[in-house]
């Protein structure tokens, strides 16, 4: 089974040329031609948390939305969404409790391909070192409970392109250095990841660059294509 998780963090819709262009971003994932998409930002920060991305649009497109809604205008949690291509079946959804100041967080989806089933985790992590680290252990453990093949996506907001948080990850953990996606016009920093657990092989990592997404975000979205490893247990 191969299939292709990104990662994009959409700056509540709001490109480089200060406009909300919600069917910019759609445009853009459409490029991507992924089967899981984490995102981050996509809801408005106050208020009544308003999806920025709403759900009409995002089922013409034929995604699917991962259901842990916390408000009625809402699609996600603390910003968080992950969007799953028709096809793939959605047992569980959660978000993870994690420790922080700031309005960040992670959710937890179970998922499966024709009977094969995996988790994937949708991340915002903190802008303090200690802190990440600490929400990295978070999640590492909650997956570890699952014990089956997993992959986390996200904003990590760590700029050291291998150590600083990352050395929180556990060893059976693989993190991909798909490049730098920060910020999108000119980028410096690898902020963007997708981790994978042993179940699976990375057969292509990438930053995704083009002349739409280097103005729709503030990001550049993170693309990777994992094939799950013959005999593992899903």
């Amino acid at each position: 089974m191969r299939l292709t998780f990104a990662s994009y963090n959409i700056h509540k819709g709001i490109g480089r040329d200060r406009r909300c262009n919600p069917e910019r971003i759609l445009a853009v994932l459409h490029e991507l031609g992924a089967d899981v998409v984490a995102l981050q930002e996509a809801d408005r920060r106050f208020g009544a948390r308003e999806a920025v991305l709403p759900r009409q649009l995002l089922e013409e497109q034929h995604w699917r939305v991962v259901p842990l809604a916390g408000r009625p205008a809402s699609i996600g949690w603390h910003g968080n969404v992950i969007l799953c291509r028709r096809g793939i079946e959605i047992h569980d959804a959660q978000p993870i409790a994690l420790p922080t100041l700031e309005p960040r967080g992670a959710i937890r989806a179970s998922l499966s391909v024709e009977g094969q089933g995996f988790e994937v985790v949708g991340m915002h992590l903190d802008l303090s070192g200690i802190r990440r680290r600490r929400q990295i252990a978070t999640v590492c453990a909650e997956l570890r409970e699952r014990g089956t093949a997993g992959v986390m996506m996200g904003d990590l907001n760590e700029w050291s392109p291998r150590r600083g948080a990352l050395r929180a990850f556990d060893r059976e953990w693989t993190v991909l250095s798909p490049g730098r996606s920060f910020p999108s016009r000119q980028p410096l920093a690898p902020l963007d990841r997708i981790i994978h657990s042993p179940h699976w092989v990375c057969q292509s990592a990438r930053v995704h660059h083009s002349v739409l997404s280097a103005v729709a975000s503030d990001h550049l979205p993170v693309v990777a294509e994992l094939a799950l490893v013959p005999g593992s247990r899903t």
